[in-house]
């Protein structure tokens, strides 16, 4: 069963849909859009600065075609699309851009897209690839000035208070969140992995108090529902940016389970709250950047920067892992040797599926999710 948002709260943000919704709220709130691709620049920040923060998301197997004149073919895929959206004026809503350097092929994206279909407000937000004491500096004055830059776009003051407030908002639905997550450490899950990441998708699009009331009525629905009846392998996803939940559907059409992941949208965000400090920027730059575990961040060449995927296997009592990387994603098939080994050393076997963000051909990648479940 595929999650219905419209049967709890909120509205319908699949990607043909979103667009039109946001559209509606621009309209009516009249706040600028601030699209943003990876949430290394906090949306807390554009929040305060009276800004709607927007995650902009693909359309996986769309036509990229529009893309072929700005970036070669072995391009990240995602990225290509991403940008064929933009220069076929299909986010043609947004008003502002805020681009992290998570990765080289985001940077050119970024650099592409704001000279040749420039916005009202742009941002490259830099960070750093290291966990050391000068790049925490760095990040926290990152953070100044991106909230110095969008504040003088919106015009809106932003202040400690102001900050620590949104903050505080956006920790209670992490809390709201976690509590959805640990219904799948059930033997039987009310809810499956499809559902979760639909899910997490509403809040890249749903402003954040309005994402707590949808998040309420979700848990409480959830906790009414019954149970998932009959056995099946619990499965981990691991990889890059997972938007579609069309990656979880074949994994559960296949026989597997998913009650849990570390993916670019997925408990990598939502794990830890943002801790409550007298400068907020302490606590942004302790989530956003030293607790954040992603792949694109050095920490070091030991297998222990896997431990905390040991131990949430362990705690939803996982049978195997799969792993998801869009083509040419450098930093997490650099990860994926290690961690085959590490989990294997552990007795917890991986697949990787290796995908140019279409999921295509479908049967083939069916046949090998079908194979990995059926050994389990």
């Amino acid at each position: 069963m595929v999650f219905n948002i419209n049967s709890f709260a909120g509205p319908d943000y699949k990607t043909t849909v979103n667009e039109q919704y946001i559209r509606g709220l621009k309209e009516k709130t009249r706040k600028p859009v601030i699209g943003y691709l990876c949430c290394f620049a906090p949306p807390e920040i554009i929040t305060a600065a009276g800004a709607i923060p927007y995650r902009i998301t693909g359309l996986p197997g769309a036509d990229t075609s529009a893309a072929d004149s700005y970036l070669e073919p072995y391009g990240c895929t995602y990225v290509r699309n991403i940008l064929a959206r933009a220069v076929e004026e299909k986010l043609d809503f947004l008003d502002g851009l805020v681009i992290s350097h998570s990765c080289d092929m985001v940077q050119r994206l970024y650099g592409i897209w704001t000279y040749y279909h420039p916005l009202a407000f742009s941002y490259l937000f830099n960070v750093p690839h290291q966990v050391t004491p000068w790049a925490i500096n760095f990040f926290k004055r990152e953070l100044g000035f991106f909230e110095e830059n969008l504040v003088n776009f919106t015009g809106q003051k932003t202040n400690s208070t102001k900050l620590t407030d949104t903050i505080m908002l956006y920790n209670k639905n992490r809390s709201l969140i976690r509590k959805i997550y640990h219904l799948r450490k059930e033997p039987q899950p009310p809810l499956e992995g499809s559902e979760m990441l639909d899910i997490l998708m509403a809040g890249g699009v749903l402003p954040a108090e309005d994402y707590s009331v949808f998040l309420e009525a979700t848990l409480n629905n959830l906790q009414k529902r019954k149970l998932k009846t009959g056995k099946a392998p619990r499965i981990m996803v691991w990889g890059s940016i997972i938007d579609n939940p069309v990656f979880y559907q074949m994994i559960e059409k296949t026989g597997g389970r998913v009650v849990c992941d570390d993916t670019c949208i997925g408990y990598r965000v939502w794990e830890k709250d943002v801790p409550l400090t007298e400068d907020p920027y302490e606590g942004l730059s302790e989530h956003y950047f030293v607790n954040f575990q992603c792949p694109r961040t050095d920490r070091g060449p030991g297998v222990e920067r896997f431990n905390y995927l040991l131990q949430r296997a362990r705690e939803y009592q996982v049978d195997g892992v799969i792993g998801y990387c869009i083509s040419f994603c450098d930093p997490h098939k650099f990860d994926y040797p290690d961690l085959r080994d590490y989990l294997k050393k552990e007795g917890l076997p991986m697949l990787l599926i290796d995908d140019n963000y279409s999921f295509e051909p479908t049967e083939a990648i069916k046949t090998r999710l079908q194979a990995f479940i059926e050994m389990l």
